[in-house]
């Protein structure tokens, strides 16, 4: 079942509005998901860096954005863990997208991973794996 970008959105807005204040979903995909994320200064670290904090933010984000495309709206799906690694620094001036693709899509737990870019650069800045448990219906 993949539910459109605009069902998402809308779900969101009604349940978890804070969600959408800075992030915009491009495109919902089979088993995935891309995201932007709009960086401004309380995202920022010393040196003008994207916070580590606000990466795991927008992949987490995404995960769900992507369960939600897959599974429907699973509205309790929950994080039940989830590894980063950083590569290099993301560029303060730049927006985040994330570009998410579920690996596993199980009964009760779904693994994806997600790939962090600064807008405009091809190269990633961070790589994300991400499990969620998804409640009993």
């Amino acid at each position: 079942m993949l539910l459109a970008k605009e069902q998402i959105i809308s779900f969101l807005a009604q349940e978890f509005p804070q969600a959408l204040e800075k992030t915009s979903i491009v495109e919902i995909t089979p088993k995935g998901a891309e995201l932007l994320y709009r960086v401004d200064q309380s995202d920022l670290r010393p040196g003008q860096t994207v916070s580590g904090p606000t990466l795991m933010l927008v992949a987490d984000f995404a995960l769900y954005v992507a369960i939600l495309g897959d599974l429907g709206l699973v509205a309790m799906a929950v994080t039940t863990n989830m590894t980063i690694n950083f590569f290099r620094k993301p560029n303060g001036m730049q927006n985040i997208k994330a570009v998410c693709k579920l690996i596993k899509v199980g009964k009760t737990l779904v693994t994806g991973e997600v790939w962090l870019y600064s807008v405009g650069d091809d190269e990633p800045v961070a790589h994300v794996i991400g499990t969620y448990a998804i409640p009993k219906q």
